[in-house]
């Protein structure tokens, strides 16, 4: 009969590999170097968001305490500190640090791609009359005169490279618009007011 072992090590069982799965050095380089990484983003990032982020005050308190620091030797001790505070958080800590980081870049974003959207609009103002006729559908309380005088000298500007005066103007207007728009409540939106005590309607 056929030995069903021969050939083998004596034993298939994978049991006792957990066992043996630690992280290898370079695994542990690399991890370290990750937390460092971020602990430098949050160091570079404004006071006010690094304020905000949720994390442990200790940690908090060496990442500020690195932004007032202009020494460069100084301030690269200081993030070898970071480094290994960095390394003391858990998991799930090290994970809400990585969102929030990444929901400021995504603002960030978000927030220049609107700024092109908001440039190519005020050059197809320039380049289209009929590009004013629709902005005018939208937005019927502007004031016709004043733009089209603003589109013809932003043109003449343009072609006399001349300052960008009325330029910046039109971009500023068509900011201000935007802004309008994203703080006028949704069509269907109730707006709540409260009716004065006594006088709701019967």
């Amino acid at each position: 009969m056929p030995n069903p072992n021969r050939g083998s090590c004596g034993f298939q069982s994978s049991e006792f590999e957990q066992e043996y799965e630690r992280p290898s050095k370079t695994e542990m380089k690399r991890q370290s170097d990750a937390l460092q990484a971020l602990g430098k983003e949050l160091v570079e990032a404004p006071r006010d968001r690094v304020k905000r982020v949720p994390m442990p005050e200790d940690v908090r308190d060496v990442i500020l305490e690195c932004q007032n620091i202009n020494n460069h030797e100084g301030r690269r001790r200081q993030m070898q500190f970071i480094g290994k505070k960095m390394r003391t958080l858990s998991e799930e800590e090290v994970a809400v640090i990585k969102r929030t980081i990444e929901g400021w870049k995504g603002a960030s974003k978000a927030d220049t791609a609107a700024l092109h959207a908001l440039e190519r609009r005020r050059d197809k103002l320039l380049a289209d009359d009929k590009a004013l006729t629709v902005l005018l559908e939208e937005a019927p309380h502007l004031d016709v005169q004043h733009l089209r005088t603003l589109i013809r000298n932003a043109r003449k500007e343009q072609a006399e490279n001349k300052p960008p005066k009325a330029y910046r103007e039109i971009f500023q207007i068509l900011k201000d618009l935007e802004k309008s728009a994203a703080a006028a409540p949704s069509p269907g939106e109730e707006v709540d007011v409260d009716a004065p005590e006594g006088e709701e309607d019967e």
